[in-house]
């Protein structure tokens, strides 16, 4: 079972395991980590479960979709490993993964 560490914007790390084929967002929201909020359910379209992928592991991830890389266009603070949390599946390769959370999602 890999384990994901997920940072809040005020430096707070959460080390949660998680189980493949969950997506990030399912495992950030069920272990009560602040910061995601996952407005539409996972479903790529509402991008409150923006993260920034450490860079390590950003070319580790599968490819974005043209849906996703869309709503990452129209979010107005972007970094290099921004991704949409429901849309980044677990899997073991993942384990001891960084994922940093934004000031706030929009």
């Amino acid at each position: 079972m890999p384990v994901l560490i997920y940072v809040e914007n005020n430096g707070t790390s959460h080390q949660v395991e998680a189980l493949n084929g969950q997506n990030l967002m399912q495992v950030a929201l069920k272990n009560l980590i602040p910061g995601i909020l996952g407005d539409c359910g996972g479903i790529c379209s509402c991008a409150t479960c923006h993260v920034f992928v450490d860079e390590p592991w950003i070319e580790k991830l599968p490819m974005m979709s043209e849906t996703e890389r869309f709503l990452i266009e129209g979010i107005p603070e972007t970094q290099a490993g921004s991704r949409l949390s429901c849309q980044v599946k677990v899997q073991d390769s993942m384990d001891g993964m960084i994922v940093h959370l934004p000031k706030e999602q929009f």
